[in-house]
C-alpha cells in the first residue's frame, strides 16, 4: 500500500498580507481550510511545515483528535522570500528520510481546495499510473501577446463560450508526485503528468486584500449552498455570548464568575427528553464552564477549541449523522463556518453583526437571557414536521 504524505508549507513572513497564514478567514486561520480538507482526504499523514512556533503549537494543541496531523519545524534559511518551493520540498523529504511513496504539496493560499480535489490528484497516480499530477482550472478567457496578437482564437471567428475549449491554467492548489519521480527530477511535477480540473473560482489565490475578501465570500457561498435540511438530532452550543451575556468577572486570581440563565438549562433538558443530543464547544479553557455543564448533565463538552469547524466535521463522522442533522448556536466569527454549514444556525439577538447576517435564525432573546430556551423551542417545533 502506498504511503501518501501531505505537506502544507507555511512561513512567518508575508509581504502581501501581514500574518496571512494565521489571519482568520470566515473565523478560521487561513491555513486551516486546506488542513481540514487534507485530514478528511485519503492522505495518510499531513505535515504543517513551518518556521512559526505559534502555528506549530496551534497544530499540536488543536488537532490531537486526528492521528494524521503533525507539525514539523522548517529551517529559517529556507523560509525567506527567495527560497523556492522545491527547496522546501527537498528539505522536507530529507527530514522524513523520504519515508513516503507519494508526496502531496498543498498550498494554504488556496483555501477553496477540497478533499475531493486532493483525492483526485492522488488517484491520478495510484489508479491512472501518472508519475505526478497537478490541479488546473479551465478558463474561457481570450489571451493576447504583448505585441497585440491573439494567442488562442481567431478575432474574425470569435467562438461562443459554449463552443470554446478555453485554456487550462495551473491554479497552484495541489501537486502530487511519486517519490521516484521527485528524487529524480527534484521538482514538484515531472515524468508523465496528469491533470485534475477544479472549479473556475479556485483560480483565486490570496495575494492581496481584494483576493482575501473575494475568496472569503466564495467560501461562505459554498458552505451555504451545501446546506441541507433534516431532522435535528444534535445541537451544538458556544458558551460565552450564548449561555452567558459574554461578560466575565475577574479577580487577581483569574476568572471568577459567569452568569447563566436557569431557563436555558430547562430548555436543554426538555430537548434531550425529545431525543436531541446536546454538545457544548467553546474556545475558552474554563473550569467554571466545565462545572456548569456537569451540573446540566451535558457529557459532550469540548473546551479550548480554536478550530470548531474541523472538530464538527469529525464529530458528525463519529456520531454517524450529517451536517443537516445539526443545529448550531453561536455568536461570533469563530462560529461562522459552522453556522454557514449546519442544517440550522441560530444566534442571540445581541450577537455580532457578521454572525446575525449569516445565521438562519436571529433569536428575539439576548444571550444569557433566554436565547437558548428560545432556540430549544424552535428546534422542538421544527422537528414536529419529521
Amino acid at each position: 500500500m502506498s504511503k501518501k504524505i501531505g505537506i502544507i508549507p507555511l512561513r512567518k513572513g508575508s509581504k502581501s498580507i501581514k500574518g496571512k497564514n494565521k489571519r482568520k478567514m470566515v473565523g478560521r486561520p487561513l491555513f486551516t481550510w486546506v488542513l481540514k480538507e487534507a485530514i478528511f482526504s485519503e492522505l495518510d499523514e499531513i505535515y504543517v511545515f513551518t518556521d512559526d512556533v505559534e502555528i506549530m503549537a496551534f497544530v499540536e494543541n488543536q488537532y490531537s483528535w486526528s492521528k494524521k496531523v503533525k507539525a514539523l519545524l522548517r529551517n529559517p534559511e529556507n523560509a525567506n522570500d527567495t527560497a523556492s518551493t522545491e527547496s522546501v520540498l527537498l528539505e522536507f523529504a530529507e527530514k522524513l528520510n523520504t519515508n513516503f511513496d507519494i508526496l502531496c504539496l498543498l498550498q494554504a493560499t488556496s483555501p477553496l481546495t477540497t478533499s475531493l480535489d486532493i483525492n483526485k490528484a492522488l488517484e491520478a497516480i495510484i489508479n491512472d499510473g501518472y508519475d505526478s499530477s497537478l490541479t488546473v482550472v479551465n478558463t474561457h478567457r481570450f489571451t493576447w501577446s504583448s505585441d497585440a496578437k491573439p494567442l488562442n482564437y481567431d478575432v474574425f471567428k470569435r467562438p461562443r463560450r459554449q463552443d470554446f475549449e478555453g485554456l487550462l491554467i495551473e491554479n497552484g492548489a495541489v501537486y502530487c508526485t511519486t517519490k521516484t519521480a521527485f528524487l529524480a527530477s527534484k521538482n514538484r511535477v515531472s515524468g508523465n503528468i496528469g491533470i485534475v480540473k477544479m472549479p473556475e473560482e479556485s483560480l483565486y489565490e490570496i495575494d492581496s486584500e481584494t483576493d482575501w475578501h473575494i475568496v472569503e465570500e466564495l467560501l461562505i457561498h459554498r458552505l451555504k449552498k451545501q446546506k441541507e435540511s433534516a431532522k435535528i438530532t444534535h445541537i451544538i452550543l458556544d458558551v460565552d455570548g450564548v449561555f452567558t451575556d459574554g461578560t466575565i468577572t475577574y479577580t487577581k486570581d483569574g476568572e471568577h464568575t459567569k452568569n447563566f440563565d436557569m431557563r436555558d438549562g430547562m430548555g436543554l433538558e426538555i430537548l434531550r427528553e425529545q431525543g436531541v443530543e446536546v454538545l457544548v464547544m467553546t474556545s475558552e479553557q474554563s473550569e467554571l464552564v466545565a462545572q456548569r455543564m456537569k451540573k446540566l448533565k451535558i457529557e459532550d463538552v469540548f473546551l479550548g477549541v480554536k478550530d470548531k469547524y474541523a472538530l464538527v466535521q469529525q464529530l458528525i463522522l463519529d456520531k454517524k449523522v450529517t451536517l443537516g442533522n445539526i443545529a448550531y448556536v453561536g455568536d461570533d466569527v469563530n462560529d461562522l463556518a459552522n453556522m454557514c454549514s449546519v442544517g440550522w444556525s441560530l444566534t442571540p439577538n445581541n450577537a455580532t453583526n457578521i454572525v446575525k447576517l449569516h445565521a438562519d435564525v436571529v433569536l428575539t432573546k439576548n444571550s444569557g437571557s433566554g436565547a437558548i430556551r428560545e432556540a430549544c423551542e424552535f428546534i422542538l417545533n421544527y422537528n414536529k414536521r419529521f
